[in-house]
């Protein structure tokens, strides 16, 4: 079965997994760098009838056997009757000995709708990955969403990566 591997390691490299490539030809996950990213996309459109928006943002980060992702998106329509928001928020967390996720939407006074996902994971000594993304539907129709992921390796500072959408801007 040993003839095999190189064409499993270009098989890992040809799909765009060089660090899966890297840990299986070295005998193990400790030498694969961390990984952190983060993306958004939105549109609004107007109309004489009323407006439109949609926003989302999503972000994961791994390193030393963990993984945490979250993700989130937002909408909204205003026309004469008034405005109607939707938004949804949602993460995993896993690989570590502290794996914890939190999730929570609420109406504000002001009438805009806010929520909010965090995903963390430890596995001991200093190495982690966290990843928060944060959905806000205004009253005004406008949709904002940010996302901020990170990992952190002991001796070395933190790698982060940050996505914002603004609908009104």
């Amino acid at each position: 079965m040993r003839p095999l591997k190189p064409l499993f390691l270009a098989g890992l490299m040809a799909a765009g997994l060089p660090a899966l490539a890297f840990a299986a030809a070295h005998g193990g996950g400790s030498a694969v760098p961390g990984s952190v990213s983060t993306i958004g996309s939105g549109a609004a459109a107007t109309t004489p009838g009323g407006s439109s928006a949609t926003g989302g943002t999503a972000g994961s980060a791994a390193v030393g056997g963990t993984a945490v992702s979250t993700a989130g998106v937002g909408a909204t329509s205003t026309g004469p009757a008034g405005t109607d928001a939707s938004l949804s928020v949602g993460g995993t967390a896993s690989g570590g000995i502290r794996d914890k996720t939190s999730d929570r939407i609420k109406d504000r006074p002001n009438g805009s709708i806010v929520g909010v996902d965090r995903a963390r994971a430890s596995a001991g000594h200093g190495t982690w990955s966290r990843s928060v993304t944060r959905v806000r539907d205004k009253k005004d129709g406008d949709v904002i969403s940010r996302t901020r992921s990170a990992y952190h390796e002991p001796g070395a500072p933190p790698v982060k990566s940050s996505s914002t959408i603004d609908s009104g801007q």
